[in-house]
């Protein structure tokens, strides 16, 4: 085989792998859709594929009938935007302070924050760190332990460590500080970085069921993911509807479990294809740079 057949042949099978890849990764997904709109008789005898038959949407009254299910929805929504702000502020804050050469003790702070990747603190320490400083059963539970995250911080600071140092010298030049180089400068000139982080946050914020599990107690504080944790576990929201299908109970909870998948996931789907250019820019960036 000559050099120039393996060049045409490599895009080929390079297109074929990513066929692969994209069938695999978007089949559970159709498939879930397709269930959750499915009707029940169709569901128990297991011929839903990536079409629903016998189209209704009555696993997502179940769902969106609760009253409760909104509260949970109001409750992730602030969590998330509350929590993506703030991560962000204090992440981008720390990764200028750490790219900066001038800072005392840098690459010591540097390893002591790359430690914390290897070597957490435990669950249980952890926990009794938040009880202690009365933040469980509250929005700063839920926010504050996990405000920073190390990956993200290096990912900033290489990513700032990339910026021309005359453009900070400029700065200083015309009477700019730290603070004032870092939102007149560092800010403007890093948006793309800075949307990654936000979405790398904001997913994280969104799916987050175990700092919700373990800090609130009170049900008018839980988010929709632990929500609809609960609402898998009781089976549904009544349990008449289970029943009159035949008795065929793991069918419809399959179904009932489906859509509340999609109910959580929909707002991150809506929200991706925003930000998706400055992902891909971001995370390039901030990987290759330094």
């Amino acid at each position: 085989m000559t050099k120039s057949s393996k060049l045409s042949l490599f895009p080929v099978v390079s297109a074929a792998i990513l066929t692969l890849v994209v069938v695999a990764t978007l089949y559970p997904f159709v498939h879930m859709l397709a269930v959750s709109f499915s009707a029940d008789t169709y569901v128990m005898m297991n011929e839903i594929t990536i079409w629903p038959k016998g189209f209704n949407v009555h696993m997502y009254d179940l769902v969106l009938g609760d009253s409760k299910i909104w509260t949970a929805f109001r409750n992730s929504i602030v969590y998330t935007a509350f929590g993506t702000a703030i991560s962000l502020a204090v992440t981008s804050m720390g990764a200028y302070a750490l790219s900066r050469s001038q800072m005392a003790l840098r690459k010591s702070f540097t390893m002591l924050i790359v430690f914390t990747m290897f070597f957490g603190g435990g669950m249980i320490p952890t926990f009794l760190v938040v009880q202690s400083l009365g933040l469980v059963d509250t929005i700063w539970g839920i926010v504050l332990p996990g405000a920073v995250s190390t990956w993200n911080l290096i990912l900033m600071r290489t990513f700032f460590t990339g910026i021309p140092k005359e453009m900070e010298e400029s700065g200083r030049m015309d009477g700019l500080n730290d603070i004032g180089i870092y939102f007149r400068i560092i800010v403007p000139l890093s948006k793309a970085s800075f949307a990654t982080i936000a979405l790398f946050y904001t997913v994280g914020l969104w799916n987050n069921f175990m700092l919700p599990l373990l800090y609130l107690r009170t049900q008018d504080l839980f988010p929709l993911q632990v929500l609809l944790r609960n609402l898998i576990l009781a089976g549904t929201a009544s349990s008449g509807d289970v029943t009159q299908i035949g008795g065929d109970n793991l069918i419809v909870e399959e179904s009932l479990k489906y859509a509340t998948i999609m109910v959580s996931t929909i707002p991150i789907l809506i929200l991706y294809p925003f930000v998706q250019k400055y992902f891909v820019q971001g995370a390039m960036i901030g990987a290759v740079k330094g």
